[in-house]
């Protein structure tokens, strides 16, 4: 069965980083996308990154161009989410999906539409920006 299940999340002071896990169970990561995403409280759940495993390209929404980067280790099933340079606005929970790669959406239209490509979500982890 699959499941997915994030960690790293923290309290963090601007300017700083947090690497966030997405360990998943069940399925090869091989054939799958995943992504992540986040939402603050009253607003719409956002896609942050997102990556197809098979070749490994990758979506960065554009506040985090620059500062975060997606990453992959297909032995460990983990997906990651490196975090730098971290901004108030930043603070959000933060969620990991899977669905399997259907081979034609691309990586920028799974990150996109609040994440209605992915059908399996992790709990998420909260990360918090202040000072």
């Amino acid at each position: 069965q699959l499941q997915l299940v994030e960690s790293g999340g923290g309290l963090v002071q601007p300017g700083g980083s947090l690497r966030l896990s997405c360990a998943a169970s069940g399925i090869r990561l091989d054939y799958f996308a995943i992504g992540w995403f986040r939402q603050a409280p009253g607003k719409e759940r956002e896609g942050v990154s997102c990556i197809r495993i098979s070749d490994g390209s990758t979506y960065y929404e554009d506040s985090v161009k620059g500062r975060f980067t997606i990453s992959r280790d297909n032995a460990k099933k983990t997906v990651y989410l490196q975090m730098n340079n971290l901004q108030s606005e930043d603070t959000a929970a933060y969620y990991c999906a899977s669905e399997a790669d259907d081979e034609i959406t691309t990586v920028k239209a799974m990150c996109g539409n609040h994440g209605s490509y992915y059908g399996s979500w992790g709990q998420g982890t909260q990360v918090t920006v202040s000072s």
